[in-house]
């Protein structure tokens, strides 16, 4: 059976206004005027819209109307695409170009209470999305997309995404969660599925949702940052300090300076005082590296709980980095105790939680637990993290 020209014309018209084509079967259908056109059978069921919402005009009368579908123009030699994109309002200046493309009668959305057009559900799908770090795109064809403004992390209210894309004919589509994202970066899209949808649909999205966006991307707040470096190796000049280097340039990344620094010998007392000296400095971090596995020196778990941080976790299901600590004081100040990973692997548990941290979150045991889903680093010979499966 050979497909119509009216399918590529008008693929949205009528009862054919479908936009996801399932299959390659074509069945024929009847439309006002006996013209007989053909349409995809796709593969399951989608919703009829009903010929109600659209009507037909002549060109000269449809100023103010919104085009159900792309209209082409075709310059020979010049050009060859949509000039007029579904869901443009005309204007009086189009009328003469439409006149010209051959276009003397148009198919126009006709405004139904309870009826949204494909266009207005975006731009409440995208405000479901946004908070104020984000640009949105313009809306085309039911699709908005959203961008970061700031470079800073990007998180993802999982639960309300979920609720959301669990009604029909409307998707919001992200990027991971959790990740630290650049001016221009895409954070997500949105669409309305069909054409025209029922607006019961958007207020049970926007009920699903509530007050807060989905989506927030958070600006980078810590400044500065305190390291202790513990261990007798060092502390006596037996070997280099390699990994406070390291931590430096992990930290600058996020525009936290290194104000202060100690190295300090093992021993409970030692590093219980000198975290108290760094304290006293009142930076908005404390790194604490060495002594953190279970060797008779290794006090640097022990130092911490001492000097009065409540423990978050100390152990955590990410490889590399099973070792890590995270406490805070009373008054919000984090300190960590690195493991030694961090100081030689090129992405350890310090480079998933460093960015949350510098972004002001507080983070919870739960935080931590569901680490393990991703939590493994492959070791791949040539490292690209963070585009990667780890801490994803």
């Amino acid at each position: 059976m050979r497909r119509s020209p009216y399918k590529r014309a008008c693929p949205h018209v009528r009862h054919c206004c479908v936009k996801s084509i399932q299959t390659h079967t074509w069945t024929s259908l009847k439309l006002p005027r006996s013209k007989t056109i053909l349409r995809a059978a796709p593969s399951y069921s989608y919703q009829a819209y009903n010929e109600e919402f659209m009507k037909l005009i002549k060109t000269e009368e449809a100023v103010g109307q919104v085009l159900c579908h792309d209209m082409t123009q075709i310059i020979p030699g010049e050009f060859k695409g949509p000039r007029f994109r579904k869901g443009h309002i005309v204007t009086e200046e189009d009328i003469p170009i439409l006149l010209s493309m051959g276009k003397e009668n148009l198919y126009v959305w006709e405004k139904t209470e309870g009826i949204l057009h494909e266009n207005e559900a975006a731009e409440r799908l995208a405000a479901l999305c946004r908070n104020e770090n984000m640009n949105a795109s313009e809306v085309k064809e039911g699709k908005i997309e959203l961008r970061a403004a700031i470079r800073g992390l990007f998180r993802v209210d999982s639960k309300r995404l979920n609720a959301v894309n669990r009604i029909d004919e409307l998707m919001i589509a992200t990027r991971h969660g959790n990740t630290v994202v650049q001016p221009g970066d895409k954070l997500c899209g949105t669409r309305c599925i069909p054409l025209v949808i029922d607006e019961k649909k958007l207020i049970a999205a926007e009920t699903a949702v509530g007050k807060k966006p989905i989506l927030e991307l958070l600006p980078f707040k810590l400044r500065t940052a305190a390291i202790i470096t513990t261990g007798s190796e060092v502390y006596h000049g037996r070997i280099e300090d390699k990994f406070t280097p390291v931590l430096a340039q992990k930290l600058a990344a996020y525009g936290i300076q290194m104000r202060n620094h100690v190295t300090t010998d093992d021993g409970l007392n030692h590093v219980t005082q000198a975290i108290a000296d760094m304290r006293a400095k009142k930076p908005d971090l404390i790194l604490c590296t060495g002594g953190m596995s279970v060797d008779p020196d290794d006090n640097t778990p022990g130092a911490i709980k001492k000097s009065g941080a409540r423990i978050v976790t100390y152990g955590a299901p990410v490889l590399p980095g099973a070792m890590f600590l995270l406490g805070y004081y009373g008054d919000g100040m984090p300190i960590m105790g690195l493991p030694g990973c961090v100081m030689y692997a090129k992405a350890t548990i310090f480079d998933l939680v460093l960015p949350r941290i510098a972004a002001g979150i507080k983070l919870t045991r739960r935080d931590f637990t569901t680490m393990g889903e991703g939590g493994l680093c492959l070791g791949c010979d040539s490292c690209h993290y963070p585009i990667c499966p780890f801490g994803k």
